[in-house]
C-alpha cells in the first residue's frame, strides 16, 4: 500500500480509543487545510480523547500514533497563567 507523507508529523485526537496490538482506534487528523479522520494504531492503548502524534502511514486511511502533548499549546497555557 502507498504511504500517505503528509499525514505523517501532524497532530490529531482520538475519537475512538486504540487497543494496542488488539485493535484499531480513530483519529480525527489535521491535515491539509482541514480534518480528515484515519484509524489509528498504537503499541500501547490509548483512551478517546487523547491527544496523539502520528508517527507513520500504513496506507489506505491506517496510521501508527503514539500519545503527543504540543509544546506550543503548553507554553500558550502558560503564559495565560502570567502576571
Amino acid at each position: 500500500m502507498e504511504r500517505d507523507e503528509p499525514v505523517i508529523g501532524c497532530c490529531g485526537v482520538l475519537v475512538t480509543g486504540t487497543r494496542g496490538a488488539a485493535g484499531p482506534g480513530e483519529v480525527l487528523v489535521r491535515v491539509r487545510g482541514g480534518t480528515e479522520t484515519f484509524l489509528a494504531w498504537s503499541e500501547e492503548p490509548l483512551p478517546q480523547g487523547t491527544s496523539v502524534l502520528v508517527i507513520e502511514s500504513r496506507g489506505a486511511r491506517q496510521v501508527d500514533v503514539m500519545e503527543w502533548a504540543d509544546p506550543l499549546n503548553a507554553l500558550a497555557g502558560e503564559a495565560g497563567h502570567a502576571g
